[in-house]
């Protein structure tokens, strides 16, 4: 999840130490992009119209609070104008620069495929 500014919505699930991208598993028979729908709504109070979801690709990344596991995860891209707030499991949200994440603690994923992913976006509309 993006907004105009390029900021990356970031989320930290409560008893963790990472920051990840909002999301989280899929129910038995649900599609992906179902899934993400009901975890934002879940996660952070707003819905999204799948009109405004586009998917980017299938990824694969050491879990970050699982040691010794994968995570493979569905990723879409998702423009943000509302205002989200903390909810179900997420203890705190932030919006991260993609090119300038400084020191915060970030899992695997999206340190390794989403922010260069995001920050390659961000150079091709500069």
């Amino acid at each position: 999840m993006s907004r105009s500014d390029g900021r990356v919505l970031l989320v930290r699930k409560r008893a963790t130490e990472s920051f990840m991208q909002p999301g989280g598993k899929i129910e038995p028979g649900e599609h992906p992009q179902a899934a993400l729908r009901r975890e934002l709504s879940e996660e952070l109070g707003i819905e999204v119209d799948p009109d405004e979801m586009s998917y980017v690709g299938r990824y694969t990344a050491p879990a970050a609070h699982e040691p010794g596991r994968l995570v493979d995860a569905d990723i879409f891209r998702v423009a943000v104008a509302r205002s989200v707030r903390p909810g179900a499991e997420i203890e705190e949200i932030l919006w991260l620069d993609p090119n300038a994440p400084g020191s915060v603690k970030l899992a695997p994923l999206t340190r390794d495929k989403l922010l260069p992913m995001c920050s390659r976006a961000a150079g091709a509309t500069d």
